[in-house]
């Protein structure tokens, strides 16, 4: 038990900085730099901790290097900053978020503010996924114009914003910036622009790994904006300077023709970014529903391309209803030119196909909090999503489904046709992967069909020493029982995993595989018909709650217990009650609360309170409620309703461990917290 400390409630203004935290509830928020001289002044010290990125960037197979033809994704929707500045989360109905994260290589946060810094929940889906997070350096108009004139001045002025930017990345854990000076330049600030780039992408290289600096297609080397929607004789000097370019959008065929030609991009082409803007403003190639028409232009001549705000498809829809269909066609129609990269992590691998938001948020396929949320840092490692012909003539799609959740928002929703002429199963391509193994692994999946299916998986492998050498096999699944998995320790700690089942059909399946000298490249669900052949079509569904694939022996390591809980920065106010009958206004307590444990055994902290002892000493004290989730060692408390003082409460974190084993009760974090009421002057 650690030790408790005391408050004396005082409803003073908050000290906490007003720019890291929402003014009404404190909860903490992402934002970005206006001036430069908020630039200029940005020190570690006074940043803002909760905006800290809790996932490093994950290795991808092929790496970035290798990828002959990327995609950017640049993400700019109505100013930025929205339900996504949100560090913890917020409660929100049909938000916008993005899950085709395989098939992306780069995601840019893009506003028009000037240090525009990606909110943390960005950059933690986006790493889950192996994809590069760059923030934005933007200047415009006569103020930017005069800011460049400012910090283009001379070397001591351009290294200077070159550091801070450099620091910035570095200290929030995002992978460099895109670079977009649409203004004019003096004589002297164009001649200093490219050392200004080139002096920032090698700090940034030096003290971020994996980093990249982007230069938009904008001024020229007269220092004239102009934009020329390619590169040429009059912009090379600034992609020599950096490690890409990204062109304006008003290309046509005949400038990435010229292009390829140019000498300027012998042996870069993989670093040229084809602009294509999916508003459509301006005459160009493609864009909205037909943005596949640009990709298969730029795709012929090999360049790479970057995807200007795609989330067209949720913006200009009234409907938010139908963001996700709206979304599932708009990268349906691109699936023929973009490329699946393999998500390269070691075991233990699971994912319960969550999308980072819901109508409710379920635990094992319960009803935990009856909301609709967001918080993209709680996206688990999405799945294909497409629609593909199968054979004989049938159709198999998969999309995310916020009705039938194991944990989370949402499931993994196959579904489609198995025509009478087929006697194989359908196979459903679930997740790339590049997983070593070298081990008996657990394998385990939570799912249920429609009638007269089943399911079984398919895992193909590769040798480890010579990758041409493939093995394709399908893996039997058998219900938990000491029979299937020859153990009955492995039998009590799958039954802990899982929980009780749940009555509303969900099926819990396992098995066990000896692996050994081979890499895991692909995991998918065989469907098939469940008894007689009637002859018929047969339409099918299934939903995917959860794949589990794990080293037997990570079962058998002790657990870890959550070190040094401590609580900072309380504040106290008065709100109204929860419904119309209170009379009088509450006591609520905001806080910090900060500890430690392995970040590489976590999948998530359960935060949870309870009232030891109130004003009344008759009351008993309560049973754990939760409070929220967290997704790294900090987490804020905000409005929570406590108990009138003087009081006692308790507030408990919980570590909820990647192989999904239960931690014993000793080992959670515990911290009391006790209060009198402050005198009133």
């Amino acid at each position: 038990m650690e030790s408790s400390i005391h408050e004396v409630v005082k409803y003073t203004p908050s000290l906490l900085p007003a720019k890291h935290y929402d003014t009404e509830t404190t909860e903490p928020v992402s934002y970005g730099l206006c001036t430069m001289e908020e630039l200029l002044s940005w020190r570690r010290s006074v940043a803002n901790p909760f905006n800290v990125a809790s996932v490093c960037l994950a290795p991808r197979v092929p790496s970035l290097a290798r990828c002959s033809r990327r995609t950017l994704v640049s993400h700019d929707m109505m100013g930025g900053y929205l339900d996504d500045r949100f560090v913890q989360g917020t409660n929100v109905e049909n938000p916008y978020t993005f899950y085709h994260w395989q098939h992306i290589d780069i995601f840019n946060y893009f506003t028009h503010q000037l240090v525009t810094i990606p909110p943390a929940v960005w950059t933690n889906a986006a790493h889950k996924h192996g994809v590069i997070v760059l923030g934005t350096f933007i200047t415009e108009w006569t103020e930017g114009a005069a800011m460049c004139e400012a910090f283009l001045k001379d070397e001591e002025s351009y290294r200077a914003v070159a550091d801070k930017l450099v620091q910035i990345s570095q200290y929030y854990g995002f992978d460099g910036w895109l670079i977009n000076i649409e203004n004019s330049l003096s004589e002297v600030a164009v001649k200093n622009a490219p050392l200004f780039l080139r002096y920032l992408t090698d700090q940034t290289h030096e003290r971020v790994s994996g980093s990249l600096i982007l230069w938009y297609d904008s001024v020229t080397e007269s220092g004239e904006l102009k934009w020329q929607n390619e590169l040429n004789h009059s912009n090379r000097m600034f992609f020599d300077a950096c490690d890409g370019f990204f062109t304006n959008y008003n290309w046509t065929e005949a400038n990435l023709e010229w292009m390829k030609d140019f000498s300027g991009v012998q042996g870069r082409l993989a670093d040229i970014y084809v602009g294509v803007d999916v508003f459509a403003r301006g005459k160009v190639v493609g864009g909205m529903f037909e943005t596949n028409k640009a990709l298969e232009i730029i795709r012929k001549h090999n360049f790479s391309a970057a995807i200007f705000a795609p989330g067209w498809v949720y913006e200009t829809h009234s409907d938010k209803n139908e963001f996700r269909r709206n979304q599932h066609k708009f990268w349906a129609l691109l699936f023929d030119y973009l490329y699946t990269h393999q998500v390269a992590s070691h075991l233990p691998f699971t994912s319960s196909f969550c999308q980072g938001f819901g109508e409710a948020f379920y635990w094992r396929g319960q009803i935990e909090t009856k909301r609709s949320w967001l918080n993209l840092t709680a996206q688990e490692i999405q799945p294909l999503y497409s629609s593909w012909d199968t054979e004989a003539q049938g159709r198999l799609t998969s999309c995310g489904c916020p009705e039938e959740p194991w944990n989370g928002g949402s499931s993994l929703l196959l579904a489609g046709l198995i025509p009478a002429a087929l006697k194989t199963p359908v196979c459903a391509p679930m997740f790339s992967l590049h997983v070593p193994v070298d081990s008996r692994i657990f394998v385990a999946l939570i799912y249920k069909t429609s009638s007269g299916i089943k399911v079984s998986l398919q895992i193909k492998t590769e040798d480890s020493a010579h990758s041409s050498h493939t093995n394709v096999q399908e893996v039997t699944l058998a219900s938990v029982s000491s029979e299937a998995l020859k153990d009955d320790q492995l039998v009590s700690q799958f039954s802990q995993m899982c929980g009780n089942p749940d009555p509303d059909g969900w099926t819990f399946r396992c098995s066990q595989l000896e692996l050994h000298g081979c890499i895991l490249t692909e995991i998918s669900l065989l469907i098939q018909r469940d008894g007689e052949d009637t002859g018929q079509n047969t339409p099918f569904s299934c939903h995917v709650g959860e794949i589990v694939v794990l080293d037997v022996a990570s079962l058998q390591v002790p657990p870890y217990a959550v070190q040094g809980l401590c609580i900072d920065d309380v504040v106290w106010m008065r709100g109204a009650g929860p419904s119309p009958e209170t009379t009088s206004p509450l006591l609520r307590l905001g806080a910090t609360l900060r500890w430690e444990y392995p970040a590489e055994l976590v999948h998530h902290f359960r935060v949870y309170q309870r009232w030891l002892r109130g004003p009344d000493p008759r009351i008993p004290a309560g049973q754990l409620q939760l409070v929220g989730r967290a997704y790294s060692g900090l987490f804020r408390v905000t409005e929570l309703v406590v108990p009138e003082p003087p009081s006692l409460v308790e507030l408990v974190v919980e570590p909820i461990i990647w192989t999904g084993l239960p931690i014993p009760e000793s080992h959670w974090g515990r911290r009391q917290l006790s209060y009198t009421e402050g005198i009133q002057q």
